[in-house]
Order: C-alpha cells, then sequence, then structure tokens
C-alpha cells in the first residue's frame, strides 16, 4: 500500500456528515480547596476553552484528512449556534445547508477540567425529535446537496439530540441506495435499529448489547460473528464495524472478519474517538473499497486522538506516519 497517494487521494472525496452538532465548552482551572458553603471543589478558573462536537467532529475529522466535507444539522438559532457554524466555517467545512431554527437549542456540553480531570459537566440542549416541518426542511436540504454535490459518502452521526428522525433516516438512505452512495452509521440506542440497508454500521458493543439486547460472556470471534448476524437480520447492511474499547475493533462482511487488537497508548482522554474511527474508516472505505484497512486505520487513529485531552481531530501527517509504521509490512 502506498500511502502517501492513498493520503493525497483522500483529497479527492467528497463526504456529508448529517446527525446532531454540538459545542464543547471546557473551563480550564485549578482546585485548592473545598467550598465552606457545601463538600464540592472550588475550580478557580483560568482558560475557557471552545471546540466542535458530534457530528460536527466527525466533519472536522474528515476535513482534516483533506476530503472535501460539508455537514447537515439543525441547530438553534442563539450564540452557540452562531459561534458553531463560525468554528466549522474556519476549517473549511461547507454549513452552507445547516438550519438554524428558533424551535431548537444549540447543543452546549460544558466541562469544568482540573489537572485534565472532569469535574463537572453541564449540558444545554433540547433533545426530543425534531418536528415534521423542521423534518422535511432537513431531507429537502440533504437530498439538494446530493443532487448538486454528489458524494461519495454519507456519514449519519447520531447522539440522540433529535435531528434523526426515522423518517429522515428512511427518506435518506432510500435517496443513497438509489444513487449508490455509501452510507455509514454511528448509531445511537434510539434508533439503533432504524438504519436499515446502510452500508456501514459501527456501534460500539455497549451499545450493540442494549440495542439487541443481548449478553455476551466473551468477546471472541464466535461471539461477535453471532452479533453480526443478528444485525444482519434486524438492518440488512453489509459490514458490521464494532469498536470493542480496549480490545481494539471488530469487523465482518460477508465471510470476511477479523479483530484488530489495539496499539499501546498513553491514554488522556477517550471523548470524541468514535468520532475519529467513523470518520476514518468511512473515508478509507469510501477510497479503496478495503474494510481490512479501513478497519485498521480507523484503530490506530481512535487510539491517537486518546492521546489528547478532549475532542480533538486526528492529525494527518501523525497518522500518515502510524500507518506507514505498523501497517506497511500488512498490506
Amino acid at each position: 500500500m502506498n500511502f502517501d497517494q492513498l493520503f493525497a487521494d483522500f483529497s479527492k472525496s467528497t463526504v456529508l456528515i448529517v446527525g446532531d452538532v454540538m459545542l464543547d465548552t471546557y473551563w480550564w482551572g485549578q482546585v485548592d480547596r473545598i467550598s465552606p458553603e457545601a463538600p464540592v471543589p472550588i475550580v478557580a478558573l483560568n482558560k475557557k476553552e471552545l471546540r466542535v462536537g458530534g457530528a460536527a467532529n466527525v466533519a472536522l475529522n474528515t476535513a482534516s484528512l483533506g476530503a472535501s466535507t460539508a455537514i447537515i444539522s439543525v441547530i438553534g438559532k442563539d450564540a452557540d449556534g452562531d459561534q458553531l457554524l463560525s468554528m466549522l466555517k474556519a476549517h473549511r467545512i461547507d454549513v452552507d445547508s445547516i438550519i438554524s431554527s428558533p424551535k431548537r437549542l444549540t447543543t452546549n456540553k460544558m466541562r469544568v477540567m482540573s489537572r485534565n480531570q472532569q469535574m463537572m459537566r453541564l449540558d444545554a440542549e433540547i433533545t426530543s425529535d425534531i418536528d415534521n416541518e423542521l423534518e422535511d426542511q432537513l431531507i429537502s436540504s440533504i437530498l439538494n446537496y446530493i443532487d448538486a454535490k454528489n458524494p461519495q459518502v454519507l456519514i449519519f452521526e447520531d447522539y440522540n439530540k433529535g435531528v434523526l428522525t426515522k423518517k429522515v433516516i428512511e427518506a435518506v438512505t432510500a435517496i443513497c441506495l438509489e444513487k449508490r452512495i455509501i452510507t455509514a452509521v454511528d448509531p445511537k440506542r434510539n434508533n439503533f435499529l432504524a438504519y436499515k440497508n446502510v452500508t456501514l454500521f459501527k456501534p460500539n458493543l455497549k451499545e450493540v448489547k442494549e440495542g439487541l439486547h443481548i449478553l455476551i460472556d466473551q468477546v471472541n470471534g464466535e461471539s461477535l460473528n453471532a452479533i453480526h448476524n443478528a444485525l444482519r437480520k434486524e438492518l440488512n447492511h453489509l459490514i458490521s464495524f464494532i469498536t470493542l474499547s480496549e480490545k481494539g475493533v471488530y469487523y465482518q462482511t460477508g465471510d470476511e472478519m477479523a479483530i484488530i487488537p489495539t496499539h499501546i497508548r498513553n491514554i488522556a482522554d477517550v471523548s470524541g474517538a468514535g468520532d475519529t474511527v467513523i470518520a476514518v474508516a468511512s473515508l478509507v472505505y469510501a477510497s479503496t473499497g478495503n474494510m481490512l484497512l479501513a478497519a485498521e486505520m480507523a484503530n490506530i487513529a481512535g487510539g491517537l486522538v486518546c492521546e489528547e485531552v478532549g475532542t480533538a481531530a486526528i492529525n494527518k501527517q501523525k497518522l500518515l506516519a502510524e500507518c506507514k509504521l505498523l501497517l506497511s509490512h500488512k498490506v
């Protein structure tokens, strides 16, 4: 595999991400004493940092790898929404089709941090499903973008914030099937079994257990093959790609399957790792059609971003170097 050429070719790909976007706000400070008012630590704040999260972080990852990236979602008509749009534009991500609605609130997850540890998280959000009017508006925006840009891959990024309803999922999947666009899904519990006929389905092991209502005694090839078959029966998808936390990742398509172990890392924070994994796997698969390679590279990328505190996009040059180091003898 010529990894230099593969990474250069990412710039030829167009990726559309659809799903729940959010702001990640980090308040950094020091803890030196306990409050006299209640048994809680006092955090003396000294720095505020804003990052994009959810589907926006997936877009940041594909854009960081050089792909032409667009994102479509529904946000609030508020200051947090304006901030989010500004940050995405700064990374050359197409936000022209994002819908700003006075009916919604832009999700903002505010974390209070001290010594690289999270002390508290405050969530400002609306998680109920978008109404019929917004559903129709969202579907129209997605279809118009597909007609105009013909993306190679569409990624559903679901965080249970109400943007991806069953109606939206079904309508968008149908048009992608018609136009032979690869569809990849990072699911959550509410709509876990709604993503029928997609190309790549990427839950983590906990989500699979909850979504299929099953218990697993041992994580091995036999149990994961059974999971793939159970998912296929429900979803009729092509590829199962299951993240296994410290055990690595598993993929299966037809009779082709593999458990890919993690590479040893100094883990600082797992926030946003799933966003990076789905972004890299989708882009590599869309570029090569090679799911083993996509799984190997996504596994490396997920580990790399876990070395950073907070949500962080993959560094293209660092990923390239790691792929050459760890995969050149394999592919």
